[in-house]
């Protein structure tokens, strides 16, 4: 599931602070974002920093000041590896799709997924599946 997106207002703090991350090498402090922002309380920033951080879209390191980080894509997109039971399920629906698929194109993505999952069933692996990752 791809996490929600960022308001307009999550947004502009996200960019700030991945901004004032390049820039400076540390993360910036909650007053340094009310500043930039020209928010009129602390308050307000630590309401979207903790909206932000319940979205997957920033993480705290620890608990010490200056260690808010911008949630990586990978990170962010990273999907639970399926369990033993629910993989027939995923087969049976991904092998459903390829004898639908009249395009050639894609028959030869989905038999690639196929490839893949099927691989995953045999395999005792627990590294998790990326959405982006390169299906041969």
């Amino acid at each position: 599931m791809e996490p929600k997106r960022p308001t307009k207002k999550q947004h502009e703090l996200l960019s700030f602070i991945d901004g004032f991350i390049k820039g400076n090498g540390y993360g910036p402090s909650y007053r340094e974002i009310m500043r930039a922002l020209d928010y009129k309380s602390v308050s307000t920033v630590a309401t979207h920093v903790d909206g932000l951080i319940a979205r997957g879209w920033l993480r705290k390191r620890d608990k010490s000041a200056r260690s808010l980080e911008v949630a990586s894509l990978q990170s962010r997109l990273a999907l639970p590896v399926p369990t033993p039971t629910a993989i027939p399920d995923h087969l049976a629906w991904l092998e459903a799709q390829v004898a639908r698929s009249s395009d050639a194109a894609e028959r030869a993505s989905l038999q690639a997924a196929l490839a893949i999952l099927e691989s995953r069933a045999t395999s005792t692996d627990e590294t998790p599946v990326y959405t982006d990752e390169k299906i041969r």
